[in-house]
């Protein structure tokens, strides 16, 4: 019974899910929670010690619920949260694998560098030239913005680092003693040149002074990376000489488990926040059109969207690239609708007195804007609210907007990937929000396109991405396509109404226009 074992390294916990390559489907699942810390306010950090542990823990545990022998897992992959930075000494190559982290990971939520991102972009020439290099704006979630963090704040450890792993880098690290990253979490530092996937950007770093050497080797994300270390096997049960893929970031690893390997199909994942994520043949930016008049560059949005490298690729046959998109406030904003209208009434229930409501929601609309927004508007001041509210609304109103509101937003991110060339022919989801036929429908009529529920994508998206990439790597599968279509089920398919789609296009045109008429108002109502 060869077994592919996925490890996904997420903020609050690690899962794991052994994927039987020929039944073609999950045989055990298993998860292990650990702390966060936010020693300071706007700080996130995690010590790496924890996520190998869990690692250790799940992996037993899943021998144990399957009834597998160590010797069947043919091969390990790794999914993981991305952004977060774990700085190596100089220790790391002799150690096997067991070198420690020099001080806690700084993760993808940490707001700290604010200040470095500046930088940055001033010392490349501006936020549209990062974007042509890297393929991103700088964010404070990113990983460079770390590293020069690391150097102003903490100059001793800094001088003490001599490797920059991501966090599912640092697990691999662990499992194998070697030291690597794959092309999409590589993507997601603003260090690597997205074009030719194994280039860290010599302009970004040389204009920032920051030695190139200090970033690991890039590897396609079916790879083989290494394999499992003695030691490593004594720790998690597992054998000795297991070969684990390079992996890669959750949300590329998410795209995998949910089938979208190839251009054309886009993810829609409403979680609590909600996220875009299309395969694309080439690497696509979010960049004003080259037609766009004298100076617009300068004053248009750039890098809304996120260009990075997908994980479909292996040692022979490099991959393809990825645009996402990310609205903060998806779920979120059904759950929080639900505690201030309806505390403990059932979703189905609430749904129901949605889908009495027509579309458009009698003019009613829903700004989901409740923690600030990131794309289509980055923008931390931006408040929700529901616009239009008469007498006659009800409850149902109010939270069918809630659905409206979220999709429009979605949409919104799928109307700028369709400006930057990406073809859209139809729409896997994902996330829990993709459970409810009334969404599902709303977002078919606001996308245009068929909307597939697939039998994965949701909690164990990523680790099932990461198997069926430990598959690829070890040999069982011939592509990540081959494998996705054999493992993968479309559970349903929803096709837009016409009529709805008309009113949709209508209520978006106003939904569309009101972030810009109330963006002051927004600014004004942050500083109180």
């Amino acid at each position: 019974m060869p077994l592919l074992l996925g490890l996904d390294i997420g903020t609050s916990a690690a899962k794991g899910v052994l994927l039987d390559a020929h039944a073609e489907r999950i045989v055990a699942e298993s998860s292990v929670e650990y702390p966060l810390s936010q020693p300071r306010p706007g700080w996130s950090e995690q010590d790496p010690e924890d996520w190998w542990l869990a690692v250790c823990r799940i992996a037993r545990q899943l021998l144990a619920a399957s009834g597998a022998k160590a010797g069947d897992v043919t091969g390990i992959g790794l999914s993981g949260q991305m952004h977060g930075a774990v700085f190596i000494g100089a220790d790391a190559h002799v150690s096997g694998g067991r070198a420690n982290a020099l001080r806690p990971a700084i993760l993808w939520n940490d707001q700290r560098t604010a200040r470095q991102c500046e930088q940055i972009e001033h010392a490349v020439g501006g936020r549209s030239v990062l974007v042509e290099l890297v393929g991103n704006a700088a964010m404070t979630g990113f990983t460079l913005p770390k590293v020069l963090w690391l150097r102003e704040q903490e100059p001793d450890r800094f001088a003490r680092a001599r490797h920059l792993l991501l966090p599912k880098d640092f697990v691999r690290f662990r499992l194998t003693g070697e030291l690597a990253t794959d092309v999409s979490d590589a993507a997601g530092t603003l260090a690597l040149d997205v074009d030719s996937r194994t280039h860290w950007s010599n302009r970004v770093l040389g204009a920032l002074s920051i030695d190139a050497a200090l970033f690991p080797t890039v590897l396609e994300s079916c790879a083989v990376a290494g394999l499992l270390t003695e030691w490593a096997a004594a720790q998690t049960g597992l054998e000795v000489g297991t070969p684990v893929v390079a992996g890669a970031g959750d949300n590329q690893a998410g795209a995998v488990g949910a089938g979208v390997v190839a251009s054309g199909e886009v993810l829609a994942a409403l979680g609590t926040s909600g996220v875009i994520f299309a395969h694309t043949d080439k690497p696509r930016r979010d960049l004003p059109p080259s037609t766009a008049a004298p100076g617009a560059p300068g004053s248009a949005p750039v890098g809304r969207l996120h260009t990075m490298c997908a994980a479909t690729g292996t040692a022979r046959a490099p991959g393809g690239w990825s645009l996402t998109g990310c609205m903060l406030s998806a779920g979120g904003s059904l759950r929080w609708a639900r505690s201030v209208l309806a505390p403990g009434v059932p979703y189905d229930e609430l749904v129901h007195e949605a889908a009495a409501a027509p579309p458009g929601s009698e003019g009613l609309v829903f700004l989901p804007y409740l923690t600030g927004e990131r794309c289509p508007h980055p923008d931390p001041n931006a408040r929700g609210a529901w616009v239009g509210l008469t007498s006659r609304h009800t409850r149902g109103h109010m939270v069918r907007a809630v659905l409206e509101g979220v999709s429009f937003g979605m949409t919104q991110m799928l109307d700028l990937m369709r400006k930057a060339g990406v073809a859209v022919n139809s729409a896997r989801l994902g996330g829990g929000g993709s459970k409810s036929a009334l969404w599902r429908q709303i977002l078919a009529d606001n996308f245009g396109v068929p909307c597939k529920l697939v039998g994965s994508g949701g909690d164990e998206g990523p680790a099932l991405g990461a198997a069926i990439m430990a598959g690829v790597g070890a040999g069982t599968f011939e592509s990540a396509a081959a494998a996705c279509a054999a493992v993968i089920p479309i559970v349903s398919e929803t096709h837009p109404h016409p009529a709805a789609s008309a009113a949709y296009t209508r209520a978006r045109a106003t939904y569309d226009h009101l972030y810009h008429d109330l963006r002051a108002t927004f600014t004004e109502l942050a500083s109180q």
